[in-house]
């Protein structure tokens, strides 16, 4: 697998902990046919892909198609993967961003337009969690307590708040003989 550069390595972080994987706007200084070149060979590596820019929500345009519609630029599972973001965690970044979230009842069309999905970052508890969640086991609370050093309510309210309620993560309960009560995604 090829390794990213600076460049390369420092536009696929950046991306992993914006909304929608966004990997616009680019690192300062790189504009015009440099963009075009570190961009071109992120896209040729499935790094990066380019869809159509939402601009209800404002989302940075990489260029424009010509038909009044512009593109953007997204970080991939396999970019995620190539700065050291584990499969399980990309696959759960990625799921997330796929998932619609719920509009609540007292909002307007147009606030659901505006609303921001949350970036889920790689490395931290939260995604250590997700990670523990989604293997085929599941996870304890006393589990995460132990890989996270947080206290149990806030593993419970983590699971409760983060992930069931911001991110719509389908998370399971179930009592298993002799190991208690086990979470799953």
């Amino acid at each position: 697998m090829t390794t990213p550069s600076d460049t390369q390595s420092l536009i696929l972080s950046r991306a992993a902990t914006r909304p929608g994987n966004l990997a616009l706007p680019l690192p300062e200084g790189l504009v015009g046919a440099a963009a075009k070149m570190v961009v071109g060979k992120m896209i040729a590596r499935g790094w990066l892909v380019e869809v159509e820019a939402n601009l209800r929500r404002n989302e940075p345009m990489w260029r424009e198609t010509g038909d009044c519609h512009g593109t953007t630029l997204i970080a991939t599972e396999a970019g995620l993967e190539a700065i050291g973001i584990e499969p399980l965690v990309a696959s759960a970044v990625a799921s997330a961003r796929k998932a619609k979230p719920k509009p609540e009842p007292a909002q307007t069309p147009d606030a659901a337009d505006t609303a921001k999905p949350v970036a889920i970052r790689a490395g931290t508890k939260q995604a250590q969690i997700i990670a523990m969640l989604q293997r085929p086991e599941g996870a304890t609370v006393a589990e995460m307590v132990e890989a996270t050093s947080w206290q149990s309510h806030t593993v419970r309210g983590s699971i409760s708040g983060a992930l069931k309620k911001k991110l719509g993560f389908p998370v399971r309960v179930e009592r298993v003989e002799g190991r208690g009560t086990v979470y799953r995604i």
